[in-house]
């Protein structure tokens, strides 16, 4: 059985229709492994021990699936790793839940998360901090970073997580996996607890490129439950698993590879250049001149979403509720111990920048700037097909080392914060390891709706090298 852990889950999928294995044998075998790793890296907080039964019939059926503690799973607990939903327990399915269900996908369990996606490192949960497998004193990313753990540790195949400013592809990055963020509306949001509804987005965590076009052709789609959800026609992603025809043109932004780069990263990064040109891709210096501006737009947009998105949980519906003998009392103590600090911070930032007198100094010019960066990227792919650059300035940090410094917290997402400004869609994928033995990913960057260049550039990667291959020993095993 420990042959699993080396095939894609295409591939476990194939031997179970083909009855080599049955399905019963595959979820049992991970979440043994879960068992035995879980303890040392914290990247699932519940794990379901029995499978439901198998009905659907797709190219995954059958092979176990994560979910990021903020997908809907109806009657399971949802907490977004946060005390004041401890004891939330979800009355509906979210729409990529209904999806993986009919095609067959068995939910193995829930992977921890920083509260509301707040974060870079999975260390504001109220779980516990997400270890990273290639390194336990480090941090996983964030905020999907139990999700990307848990896939880089073979504890499952693949899992789902969200992305607002970079919370797939970050932690994919420094767990060295393949973390997919879907152009926006090309997955329906119903279902997953919002942070910043104009920037969220669900998409797959894999270890490569084939099970992430499988994974797409699975949940993507329009759905009426979601107004923002895009109608646009679907195409088989899968088609884009194949040879590059006639010569695709890849830019690289002048402004991604500047000082704050660390020097590992970037040798990796031209040697992954070094390889797609060996490969006939052909490369151009581009220009995105209002990158500088992004952290500062994106962190007031985000956080005024997150404002106002969180209203929400006040103790009187849902969720934890304090003790107390007035209304405002309520509020106070519940919000108060509920919430995070980080949480707090999002939360009063966001409130800064909607409140009267503030609202057209901050809110409505990040509005304009925002509209700058997407003008940008439209320019760019005016002469290019896609976009490199690097996922994260660094490998993954010490837990505890940004803990007390925000600001360089919030820089750790400088690379992956204006895909998500701009819609657009963007993957991590790993491009090598440092001296010290820690993933670095590479992050590819397309046109609206166009995964499928991005899934042809990434699998022509991964044809020609093995990082996606490697698996990190952990002490536990």
């Amino acid at each position: 059985m420990e042959e699993l852990l080396n095939l894609t889950g295409f591939e476990i999928a194939r031997r179970i229709k083909l009855k080599k294995i049955a399905g019963k044998e595959v979820y049992d075998f991970f979440q043994e492994r879960i068992k035995m790793v879980n303890p040392a890296l914290n990247s699932f907080i519940t794990k379901y021990t029995n499978v439901d039964k198998i009905e659907g019939n797709s190219s995954l059926s059958g092979v176990p699936i994560a979910l990021k503690d903020n997908i809907c799973i109806k009657g399971k607990r949802i907490t977004c790793a946060s005390r004041i939903l401890s004891k939330h327990k979800a009355v509906y399915d979210a729409t990529v839940v209904e999806k993986i269900k009919k095609a067959g996908l068995s939910i193995s369990g829930i992977t921890n998360m920083d509260e509301f996606a707040f974060g870079s490192s999975t260390e504001n949960s109220c779980y516990g901090v997400t270890k990273n497998p290639w390194d336990l004193s480090r941090v996983s990313g964030g905020s999907s970073g139990g999700s990307a753990a848990a896939v880089a540790a073979r504890l499952v195949p693949f899992a789902l997580g969200s992305d607002t400013g970079g919370s797939i592809r970050q932690p994919s990055s420094l767990c060295g996996v393949v973390g997919f963020k879907p152009t926006y509306g090309r997955v329906s949001r119903y279902g997953l607890i919002a942070f910043g509804s104009s920037l969220d987005q669900i998409g797959p965590v894999t270890t490569n490129f084939i099970d992430s076009a499988h994974l797409l052709n699975i949940i993507c789609g329009c759905d009426s439950k979601d107004s923002t959800s895009s109608d646009k026609q679907l195409p088989d992603f899968t088609q884009a698993l194949r040879n590059v025809d006639g010569v695709i043109k890849i830019g690289l932004p002048k402004e991604y590879f500047g000082t704050g780069l660390d020097s590992e990263v970037r040798e990796i990064i031209n040697n992954v250049v070094k390889i797609f040109k060996e490969k006939k891709v052909q490369f151009k210096e581009i220009s995105l001149p209002h990158t500088e501006y992004a952290v500062a737009t994106y962190y007031i947009i985000a956080s005024s979403e997150a404002s106002s998105n969180l209203q929400r949980f006040d103790g009187v519906k849902y969720g934890t509720r304090a003790e107390c003998s007035s209304l405002k009392e309520l509020y106070s103590k519940t919000r108060g111990h509920g919430f995070g600090e980080e949480a707090k911070r999002r939360i009063l930032l966001g409130t800064h920048s909607l409140s009267s007198g503030y609202y057209e100094a901050y809110y409505l010019k990040a509005l304009k700037v925002r509209r700058l960066i997407r003008n940008d990227f439209d320019n760019a792919f005016k002469d290019v097909d896609a976009i490199l650059t690097p996922t994260a300035p660094t490998t993954a940090f010490k837990i505890g080392e940004k803990a007390d410094d925000p600001l360089s917290m919030y820089l750790s997402d400088i690379y992956t914060i204006s895909a998500n400004l701009a819609g657009i869609p963007a993957v991590s994928f790993p491009g090598g390891f440092t001296k010290s033995n820690l993933p670095v990913g590479v992050q590819l960057i397309g046109r609206h709706f166009d995964e499928s260049t991005l899934i042809q550039l990434g699998f022509l990667f991964q044809k020609v090298t093995d990082f996606h291959k490697a698996i990190p020993k952990i002490s536990n095993e």
